[in-house]
């Protein structure tokens, strides 16, 4: 079985799951996470609208709500992922 790399940006591994974005390292104390909320179609191409971003304690010990560090909505997947980058370089800064 052939070994399957994941799809990365700025070094960062990302997964996708339907309108879905994962975005960090998971055993990382912090991931990312990005759901496309709308779309919008320009010429035959449907692209992000309106973008959430979370950004997720990975404690399993940690109740679902309280996970929840960060969030905000960004207008377009390229200001999400912005600032995804940031706050997941600087929540991971201090890991072990």
């Amino acid at each position: 079985m052939a070994k399957k790399e994941f799809l990365t940006y700025k070094g960062y591994p990302l997964v996708r799951c339907g309108k879905t974005i994962y975005f960090g390292n998971s055993y990382d104390p912090f991931i990312i996470m990005i759901q496309v909320a709308t779309t919008r179609t320009v010429g035959d191409i449907e692209i992000a609208d309106r973008v959430l971003v979370q950004l997720l304690n990975t404690d399993p010990d940690i109740r679902p709500r309280e996970r929840i560090v960060k969030k905000s909505e960004k207008k377009g997947l390229y200001a999400a992922m912005d600032i995804a980058t940031i706050w997941y370089e600087r929540a991971n800064a201090g890991k072990a």
